[in-house]
């Protein structure tokens, strides 16, 4: 069955459904989520968005910190651009619902997170992302333009390639016709046709054994752009949150907000003392990339499995207050934060590469926009400021909905579009094959491609991945398509993305942090 929308969203995050919103007015709009709306990346972000909003700060100091954190490879323009344009979209956020927390003088209750000079993360207690999710869902539910497919899957974009042409990276214009979709409660592969396609599928977490992302995080977006000969870059720059709650049983990590180090919870060993300043004058208050090697030189060094995170000497109600999720969420798991550390550990958590786009939020492709986590803006260098991420996401949106308002009358359809082909096709022999190969691309992209690589990690990585694409390909190409087929091909892509693009990368700079070269190149 063939459906034609003037706007096609792949994703239903921040990204995702602001973009509907702001061009809802100018068409039909399809947003398609692989769960239902609420299961996002953005939803689980506690900390919050920073943006410039009170007296003592200003724009350059935001825009000094985001390049200081990026380690030399930001993009000033794009930088500049995003953090000036931060207060509109703020403004928006709150016309739509958004409730963010304010203070007895009615201005808003900042925190203050690693690599910020200022208190400027505006947030909801510590469940930010829940709140803009839910007010943005409820502005999406009421638009009369919208329409909603919760479970639904994206398999592939469309080009001309699904019109019997050949595509290449050299290809000079590929364009995009819309998705083929992947209804998962009748196993039916829906033709989506659009004018103007926009991905915000979210990052890669799942790629690695322990991630704070939720587990549709896998890379979906980014690997149906490549397949498609677009461009993507820098995903050798992933992010490990430093702080997630050490729980083994337990995936996805509960994330232990870098707020509450700006609150002044301070690490520790599991002797308890002190180690931060080993590292930086910042001490807890480093950035996430230096924060995160410091945890892991220290559990390598002392061979423990995670270190402490102190909050015991603040006031206990004010704890309880400003972080009431992550206090219930400890005193499930036996501890009292305002009496007892909170064991730490850190998790694959943001990934600062993706898609690249330019200032309009275009990809490589021709009729399709990317936002989000999924993308490469230029904001986040060699390493993200906290709580950048969720204003880059609005702030692409905004770019890609004027852009693309522009554009939508010059469009048509494409026609003739043949429906998905899976002749000769059947079930997979045994469901084994794919969760198997899963955890194989977890334990190969945790052992050999996490906080610290090597040569050698690196080359044993790629070899292992090849063999599972292998494999993987010879099985989709036998089965009939399910998400869980997917997703498998989705994560060894972004693995092998991660890992050749490492490999590329002859220094150690940000995130990426490599033995073999550990000192950075001149720019």
């Amino acid at each position: 069955m063939t459906h034609k929308f003037d706007f096609l969203v792949i994703g239903s995050g921040i990204a995702g459904m602001s973009f509907a919103l702001k061009v809802a007015d100018r068409g039909k709009v399809a947003i398609v989520s692989k769960n239902e709306l609420e299961d996002t990346n953005t939803f689980y972000a506690q900390g919050g968005i920073a943006s410039v909003t009170n007296s003592t700060d200003n724009f350059e100091k935001h825009i000094e910190d985001t390049l200081n954190c990026g380690d030399g490879l930001c993009v000033n323009a794009v930088v500049e651009r995003v953090v000036r344009e931060a207060p509109a979209q703020i403004k928006e956020l709150v016309d739509w619902g958004v409730k963010f927390d304010t203070d007895s003088r009615g201005s808003f209750d900042l925190h203050k997170e690693g690599g910020h000079s200022e208190h400027r993360i505006l947030h909801h207690k510590d469940s930010t992302g829940a709140e803009i999710q839910k007010s943005l869902i409820k502005a999406v539910k009421n638009h009369p333009n919208i329409s909603v497919f919760e479970n639904n899957f994206a398999i592939e974009i469309i080009t001309q390639h699904h019109l019997g042409q050949k595509v290449t990276r050299q290809t000079p214009v590929i364009e995009c016709y819309g998705a083929y979709i992947l209804d998962e409660k009748t196993n039916y592969i829906h033709t989506f046709l659009s004018k103007i396609t926009l991905i915000a599928t979210g990052g890669i977490g799942t790629i690695y054994q322990t991630t704070t992302n939720p587990m549709i995080a896998t890379g979906d977006g980014i690997a149906m752009v490549y397949r498609a000969k677009g461009t993507v870059r820098d995903m050798e720059f992933v992010q490990f949150h430093p702080t997630a709650l050490y729980n083994p049983n337990e995936r996805p990590s509960f994330l232990i907000t870098e707020a509450m180090r700006g609150y002044g919870a301070v690490l520790r060993t599991k002797n308890g003392k002190e180690f931060m300043h080993k590292y930086d004058d910042r001490k807890s208050l480093a950035p996430r990339d230096i924060v995160a090697r410091a945890i892991d030189n220290e559990m390598k060094n002392r061979g423990d499995e995670h270190v402490y995170l102190d909050v015991t000497h603040k006031d206990a109600e004010e704890t309880k207050k400003h972080f009431p999720n992550i206090y219930q969420k400890c005193l499930d798991f036996g501890i009292d934060i305002t009496k007892e550390y909170i064991p730490v550990a850190p998790a694959a958590h943001f990934l600062c590469g993706g898609i690249e786009v330019d200032k309009d939020a275009r990809s490589s492709i021709h009729r399709l926009y990317a936002a989000g986590e999924c993308t490469y803006t230029g904001l986040h260098g060699a390493n993200r400021l906290a709580s950048n991420s969720l204003l880059e996401a609005i702030v692409y949106a905004d770019a890609a909905a004027k852009h693309a308002e522009n554009e939508i009358e010059k469009l048509k359809h494409q026609e003739n579009i043949p429906n998905w082909n899976d002749e000769g096709t059947s079930l997979p022999e045994e469901m084994i094959l794919i969760t198997q190969s899963e955890r194989e691309v977890n334990f190969v992209m945790s052992s050999y491609v996490g906080i610290v690589r090597s040569n050698l990690r690196l080359k044993r990585a790629y070899d292992r991945l090849e063999i599972l694409y292998q494999e993987t390909e010879s099985l989709f190409q036998r089965s009939v398509v399910s998400k869980q087929i997917c997703e498998l091909r989705n994560i060894i892509n972004v693995g092998y993305l991660v890992i050749t693009q490492a490999m590329q990368r002859k220094e150690s700079r940000g995130l990426h942090y490599n033995i073999d070269y550990p000192e950075k190149n001149k720019l």
